[in-house]
């Protein structure tokens, strides 16, 4: 009697512990892939940083900006003066 006690015993338990080591392999892979969906979305905000890319591109927006500024005052200038 105990050995067939004891063989319900080991079958109860197994299915368990499957079920119990493909939650923790599942509960890694969810793991593992928010700690890659974290790193993806701290990359792109660190592409998508305006200030950042101010900082490196200086000149350029400077140009760009000192440019619109000329035309403008050339434009509103234009109004005002006669032709």
């Amino acid at each position: 009697m105990d050995s067939i006690g004891g063989e319900k015993a080991a079958m109860n338990t197994s299915p368990m512990d499957d079920l119990e080591a493909q939650a923790l392999e599942q509960r890694n892979q969810l793991h593992d892939r928010a700690m890659e969906l974290k790193g993806k979305a701290k990359a792109a905000r660190e592409r998508l940083d305006f200030t950042k890319d101010t900082r490196d591109h200086f000149l350029v927006f400077a140009i760009v900006a000192g440019g619109a500024a000329l035309l403008s005052g050339y434009v509103v200038a234009g109004r005002f003066t006669k032709n």
